[in-house]
């Protein structure tokens, strides 16, 4: 890389940095939000390994550092990492959720990889997951197909008491809002990951047309994944960016009536801060460099997220 390029890169994180602490102030007690709070209601803000550059045991070690309650991971396969993990969720008190899912394109062999996963990362021997969230079927299944995966976690849901949440994510069963209508009016214990970012980028739009869908998923949602979409993607390149204001303030109202619905009833939500590091988040042209600090905007929603709702 040739030095121009290089001093540009870190010039452009400096201002960046700038930006993160004018932006925090804008997040202060002013913006906290009114509202009834039942006894009983409590927020756990999660951290994501995806992206982390680092084994386990270094990222829980920056998440407790840093301020997090706990951290979303894949469900890891080898035993090896199984271990490491659990330690490092001790030696830092956090708590843990696992993402788990199937990825073939056969409806039945990739329910079987789904149900092995799940039975591994619910009934692990070292600590229970505060939740697993689940990417849960294919957009091209059919309906009664993707349908075996929500039967099968409110029936396990019943049986373990690991609750399990099925991710608005694309290419998945709840791809966009339209697509997850007819899930969501048929079938009403399915609960929600709710990454709403997903469906701003399939329909194009803040969706402004879609409100009631919209209201509806809410009202089934237990987890939020607090990336921000727009229109032409799943990630505003730095939600600390002026440009991005109406794109960052469609997604907080959106969280705002999640975070008041939960305080209502007195119950736990979760959230991962999921700004995720390239391809999801943009790059220099020629050099693949990030054009923003993953861990840093991540760091930041935690933080805006703290200040506005506790």
């Amino acid at each position: 890389m040739s030095y121009n390029r290089r001093r540009f890169i870190e010039d452009s994180m400096t201002v960046t940095t700038a930006l993160f602490l004018t932006s925090l102030d804008g997040f202060g007690s002013a913006n906290r939000l009114p509202g009834n709070e039942a006894k009983g209601f409590d927020l756990k803000i999660m951290a994501p390994y995806w992206g982390f550059n680092g084994n386990v045991t270094d990222f829980c070690q920056k998440a407790k550092k840093d301020g997090y309650d706990g951290v979303e991971i894949l469900w890891p396969s080898d035993q090896v990492t199984q271990k490491a993990l659990f330690n490092a969720l001790r030696e830092y008190q956090l708590s843990v959720g696992f993402l788990c899912r199937g990825d073939e394109t056969e409806p039945g062999v990739h329910f079987t990889t789904f149900q092995k996963v799940l039975a591994e990362a619910a009934g692990n021997a070292y600590q229970p997951p505060l939740y697993i969230n689940v990417h849960s079927g294919k957009d091209f299944f059919t309906y009664d197909e993707n349908k075996k995966f929500i039967d099968f976690t409110i029936h396990y849901t019943q049986k373990t008491g690991v609750p399990i949440y099925h991710e608005t994510h694309r290419s998945r069963m709840l791809y966009s809002a339209p697509a997850s209508l007819p899930y969501l009016q048929r079938n009403p214990d399915l609960r929600l990951t709710l990454d709403i970012s997903h469906w701003c980028n399939v329909s194009e739009s803040l969706l402004e047309d879609q409100q009631q869908t919209v209201d509806l998923a809410i009202s089934r949602t237990d987890h939020v994944h607090s990336r921000v979409g727009h229109a032409q993607g799943p990630q505003v390149s730095d939600p600390r960016a002026p440009e991005w204001k109406a794109a960052v303030a469609a997604h907080f109202a959106w969280w705002d009536k999640v975070v008041a619905l939960k305080k209502e009833q007195g119950k736990t939500l979760t959230m991962l801060t999921e700004f995720g590091p390239p391809a999801y988040m943009p790059t220099i042209p020629f050099t693949n460099q990030p054009i923003a600090d993953q861990w840093a905007i991540n760091v930041f929603m935690m933080q805006a997220w703290k200040k506005r709702y506790l």
